[in-house]
C-alpha cells in the first residue's frame, strides 16, 4: 500500500501538480493506524492511502490541505496526536477519540520541479536551457524551424516540437499544457509569438486556472514596454478576460541588468526560482533594449 501511494504521489507530482504526504511515523498504545501507513493529498482535492481513517484523518488531511494550498513552497512537518480528548503532553494534539493511543505523523510536501516550455529556440532559450539542466529542471522546445528545435542546440529538452504554432497548439488544452510549470514566449517573430499568446490564454478558463489544477502554467514573455501594450491590447480586442491577460509576464527576469542572452537566462531562472518561492522581486532593466 505504501509503495502504491508513494508511486501515485511522484506521478501527479512530475504532472505538475503539488503533493503532500503523510506517514505513520511512530504508535503506541490503540491507534487505527500502524507505522509505515501513508495518505497522499493533491488539488481537487484528490488522496490515495490512509493513515488510519476516522477523526485522526481528518485532522490529518487539514493540516495537508493547509500546506497544500500555501503560496511559494511551504515546509513540511511532524505532528504527534493523543487520541483522547484529555490527550496531554508535549507538542500533543489531543483527538475526541477513545482509543487512547499516540500516533506521531509526518507532513512532507512535494513541489514539482520546473519543467519550462520554450516557445522559439533560439539564442536566448539556448542558453536558459543551460542554466535550467544545472539547475534540474526540465525544458521542453517549440519551434517551427528545424535548426532551432533539435538536440544540437537543445540535447537536454524532455521535448521538441517543430511545428507551426497552431499545429502545435491544435494538441493541446489547458489539462495538457498544466505539465508546464512555465512557457517563456522567446520566438524571433512577433506574429508567431503573438499567436502562441493567444492560443494560450484561449485554452484556460475566465481566472486563469486549468480545471482540476490550483495553477495554471505562468506565461512570461520577452519583449519590451511597446510590444507589450500592443499584444496586450490585441488579447483585449479578441474578448480575453482582463485578468488572464495581466497574469502575463512581459518582460520577463530580474532586474539584475542583463543584456546576453546568458545573462537574461540567468534572471529568468531567478526569477521563476522567486515565483516558485512566492517572491516578488522587481522587473528587470533590459525591458526596452529588445
Amino acid at each position: 500500500m505504501g509503495l502504491d501511494v508513494l508511486r501515485w504521489a511522484l506521478a501527479t507530482c512530475d504532472a505538475g501538480q503539488r503533493v503532500v504526504v503523510a506517514s505513520v511515523v511512530t504508535t503506541s498504545g490503540s491507534v487505527p493506524g500502524k507505522a509505515g501507513a501513508k495518505l497522499a493529498l493533491s488539488p481537487g482535492p484528490t488522496w490515495v492511502g490512509t493513515v488510519g481513517g476516522a477523526g485522526l484523518e481528518e485532522r490529518v488531511k487539514a493540516a495537508m490541505l493547509e500546506r497544500l494550498q500555501a503560496t511559494g513552497r511551504p515546509m513540511g512537518t511532524v505532528l504527534t496526536y493523543g487520541l483522547h480528548r484529555g490527550a496531554k503532553g508535549y507538542e500533543v494534539v489531543a483527538l475526541d477519540s477513545l482509543c487512547g493511543g499516540r500516533v506521531t505523523v509526518s507532513i512532507e510536501v512535494l513541489n514539482p520541479t520546473p519543467h519550462v516550455l520554450l516557445m522559439g529556440g533560439g539564442h536566448c532559450a539556448v542558453a536558459f536551457a543551460k542554466v535550467a539542466e544545472q539547475l534540474g529542471w526540465r525544458t521542453s522546445v517549440q519551434d517551427s524551424r528545424e535548426a532551432y528545435a533539435d538536440a544540437l542546440h537543445h540535447p537536454s529538452a524532455t521535448e521538441r516540437h517543430v511545428s507551426s504554432v497552431d499545429a502545435f497548439l491544435a494538441d493541446e488544452d489547458a489539462t495538457t499544457l498544466a505539465r508546464f510549470t512555465d512557457i517563456l514566449l522567446l520566438g524571433h517573430d512577433h506574429a508567431e509569438d503573438r499567436e502562441r499568446l493567444h492560443g494560450l490564454l484561449g485554452r484556460l478558463d475566465a481566472a486563469g486556472k486549468v480545471p482540476g489544477h490550483d495553477d495554471a502554467p505562468r506565461i512570461g514573455c520577452i519583449g519590451s514596454r511597446a510590444k507589450w501594450t500592443s499584444f496586450k491590447d490585441g488579447c483585449l480586442e479578441a474578448g480575453l478576460p482582463e485578468a488572464v491577460v495581466d497574469a502575463v509576464v512581459c518582460p520577463i527576469g530580474l532586474n539584475i541588468g542583463a543584456e546576453t542572452p546568458e545573462e537574461i537566462a540567468v534572471a529568468v531562472a531567478a526569477s521563476i526560482m522567486a515565483a516558485e518561492a512566492g517572491l516578488a522581486p522587481g522587473a528587470p532593466t533590459w525591458r526596452d533594449a529588445i
